[in-house]
């Protein structure tokens, strides 16, 4: 029976500076992912489970696939919404090597994705960091964002403002630097804690514009990670307007992305607009940030890349290895 690979195995096997580094090196190199393979077996139904599946393949070295459902309905029975799982195989052989945690493999791959980009988009001396959305990722995007800027400061949003206060409880499990400030944002008051932010990362499955772009601050950087299908969006047509548009792929994000689809239909953003995707910012062929005063956004939907990149690290990092 091949092993399985825990969360919390994980965990340990994929600290946030290694992992970026192994997605900047995917993003690099060989690694091929197809656009994910989206099933809706309730069509009708907004809260129904959507079946995705993910390959990622590398010749001579290895390759996966992972089994993804999401259920936006799933905060009113309680439970996660999204669940997952990560097969890894051998490329040459095709022997199965490992059943992985899906869950904490995407959790990570996702936050350390967002903080790849940020070390390219993002300004140096980035400190502040605000958080728009209360659900399990957030405090992983955090974590990431911490390692690789020097924030100091991390808010929270949420229309709830009971959970906003437990995700802030939330992050306090998690690596962040002992000097950062944690604070909550009151519901009123998303349009301020935008505007004095450096980095704002959202990770929402709203289908109504949260940040609005006259609301960005010159030199910011949006981060939006929630949205994965065409009818949700978390910012405004006016933000991709005013700033440098990048994306982790543009077969994905052109295929799923409803910031950028929506737009794009009513003619209100180009295709040109899309300046470059990550493959281009870690080969080198976009400089990422022109200057300090320029406003960044970085959409990403996902991809298998960032998977296979994760669970070949982690194989690697096994304590057997």
């Amino acid at each position: 029976m091949i092993p399985f690979v825990t969360g919390a195995e994980l965990r340990a096997a994929l600290p946030y500076p290694a992992l970026i580094d192994a997605l900047r090196d995917a993003f690099g190199g060989a690694m091929q992912a197809p656009t994910r393979h989206v099933h809706r077996p309730a069509p009708d139904d907004a809260d129904a489970a959507v079946l995705l599946l993910m390959p990622a393949w590398q010749p001579a070295a290895k390759m996966g696939v992972k089994l993804v459902t999401v259920a936006a309905g799933n905060a009113a029975r309680g439970v996660p919404t999204v669940h997952s799982v990560f097969v890894l195989f051998d490329a040459a052989s095709g022997m199965p090597l490992a059943l992985m945690d899906g869950e904490e493999l995407t959790l990570r791959r996702t936050a350390a994705a967002s903080a790849l980009a940020s070390g390219y988009l993002s300004r140096a001396d980035s400190a502040e960091l605000l958080l728009v959305g209360t659900g399990t990722l957030a405090p992983y995007l955090a974590a990431a964002h911490c390692a690789a800027r020097p924030i100091r400061r991390i808010r929270v949003w949420g229309r709830d403002a009971a959970k906003a206060r437990a995700t802030l409880e939330r992050l306090r499990q998690h690596a962040l630097p002992p000097a950062a400030t944690l604070e909550t944002v009151a519901p009123e008051a998303l349009a301020a804690a935008v505007g004095s932010a450096d980095i704002i990362s959202c990770a929402t499955t709203s289908r109504q514009p949260i940040v609005l772009g006259e609301w960005l601050a010159p030199g910011s950087h949006l981060d939006l990670v929630g949205g994965f299908k065409p009818d949700m969006r978390e910012c405004d047509h006016r933000a991709l307007q005013r700033a440098a548009v990048f994306v982790d792929t543009f077969a994905g994000t052109l295929a799923e992305a409803g910031d950028l689809l929506q737009p794009l239909a009513a003619g209100q953003l180009q295709r040109a607009d899309l300046l470059a995707e990550l493959a281009d910012l870690t080969g080198g062929r976009h400089p990422g940030r022109a200057d300090a005063g320029q406003i960044t956004v970085f959409k990403s939907v996902g991809t298998g890349i960032e998977d296979l990149a994760a669970a070949q690290l982690a194989w690697a990092r096994r304590p057997a290895a």
